[in-house]
């Protein structure tokens, strides 16, 4: 489970972040993750209490920003959600795109004492 070494990484960032602040405690932490970043979110809140014991995080909140996936087509332009990686263009039919979102993975913002 690659959650976990996610998680360890996210409460090691906050905790880093707020030191940096002289804080006293981490109230919340606000991360971003998209549909496509391969990250299960759940898994995430299951691991970060156990992450976030004896920090500054410790008894805060995970507060997780699902971004839904978002891809625009190259031939016609159109932006269109992505249901799956490979989707083609609802319009004109076409393989041919990019991806704008739903590969985030980041802490977004925290609140802090």
């Amino acid at each position: 489970m690659h959650e976990l070494g996610i998680t360890q990484s996210i409460v090691e960032i906050a905790e880093r972040t707020a030191k940096e602040q002289q804080a006293m405690k981490i109230l919340s932490v606000t991360i971003e993750v998209g549909s496509l970043a391969g990250v299960v979110p759940e898994a995430l809140e299951f691991c970060f209490e156990a992450c976030s014991k004896g920090t500054l995080l410790e008894g805060a909140q995970l507060l997780i920003e699902r971004v839904p996936a978002r891809g625009r087509c190259l031939d016609c332009g159109r932006e269109f959600p992505l249901e799956e990686l490979l989707a083609c263009c609802p319009d004109c039919n076409s393989a041919a795109g990019e991806i704008l979102a739903g590969e985030e993975l980041r802490v977004k913002e925290m609140e802090i004492d």
